[in-house]
């Protein structure tokens, strides 16, 4: 079966996505591959809310990042993030975009990466707004389905061993957003499988065959539902995998945000006002650590993390 459409609004065509598309082209030239939206804009179809959410694959070149320190962050520690904005009209459209290679993406998809960064996110809801070639897109669908099995894989021995779809995919996401710094409630997992019911649904059916007999779907009172055949030599290593991946994730989230000093333009005020948003609560970067970041933000990220503002 085909990669599902993800629910919501369709924003190909919008003067908004054009008008970024217009600026990364200009930036990239020839190296750009392929554009990608996701998160929060995707799902409301507002894009003049906040800052749009994007993935940006590219041939690696020294004129993608002429930082060679850049260049060789984004190789050991994927992906660098960027802040682009584009006139449109009276307002202009902002966004943060993550830049990787097509073959970075296509590995960190995959059972390859031990730590879910990617395959977590691109297991969920996402939209191919550009392609350099129908090839590229081919690809890209077919590494947006690795991703939802290999989350899938990883995460059913660690799960209840039977219940709605809506359910696993629910616990799934948990399991991932947990092994990363987030602001968001952890009702977020939740609202993310219900408001993309259908998707998981399609995309449940999907890797069906790439996951028997692993995985069996019935239909109980109307609802999807799953039963998982896991051993118990895996569920007993479940704890202590995703236990790591939590240790991992965590570090290597605040890495990418210290990383993110470098090449984000005002990475600081981006945090805060990301943090305030999820969090409910309000976040002031104190003069110190606009300073010297790399010494102070540390106590800074512990002083959030104990009012509750990262989970």
């Amino acid at each position: 079966m085909p990669y599902p459409v993800p629910p919501g609004p369709d924003l190909d065509d919008t003067p908004a996505l054009q008008a970024l598309h217009g600026a990364l082209a200009a930036r990239f030239g020839a190296g750009l591959r392929a554009v990608i939206l996701y998160g929060s804009c995707l799902r409301g179809g507002d894009l003049l809310d906040g800052l749009v959410d994007l993935y940006v694959l590219v041939d690696p070149t020294p004129e993608a990042e002429p930082r060679a320190a850049l260049r060789l962050a984004g190789r050991v520690l994927p992906p660098n993030v960027y802040y682009l904005e584009a006139p449109l009209g009276p307002d202009r459209v902002r966004c943060k975009y993550a830049v990787l290679s097509l073959a970075q993406f296509e590995r960190g998809t995959g059972p390859a990466w031990f730590q879910s960064y990617l395959w977590g996110r691109f297991a969920q809801p996402v939209r191919v707004i550009w392609t350099d070639r129908p090839e590229t897109r081919a690809r890209l669908h077919a590494a947006f389905l690795t991703a939802g099995e290999t989350l899938l894989r990883r995460a059913l021995p660690a799960l209840p061993p039977e219940g709605p779809v809506e359910a696993l995919w629910q616990g799934a996401l948990a399991l991932s957003y947990a092994t990363e710094l987030r602001a968001e409630s952890k009702a977020r997992a939740a609202e993310l499988a219900g408001h993309g019911r259908d998707f998981f649904e399609a995309m449940t059916r999907a890797l069906l065959p790439r996951l028997a007999p692993r995985l069996t779907l019935h239909e109980t009172g109307g609802t999807l539902c799953y039963t998982a055949h896991v051993t118990a030599r895996a569920r007993r290593a479940a704890p202590l995998l995703w236990g790591l991946r939590r240790v991992q994730g965590k570090a290597l989230s605040v890495a990418r945000l210290l990383k993110g000093l470098f090449t984000f333009e005002g990475g600081l005020d981006y945090v805060a006002w990301k943090l305030s948003r999820h969090s409910g609560q309000v976040i002031e970067i104190p003069d110190k650590v606009r300073r010297r970041p790399l010494l102070h933000l540390w106590g800074f990220f512990w002083t959030l993390y104990r009012r509750g503002v990262f989970h």
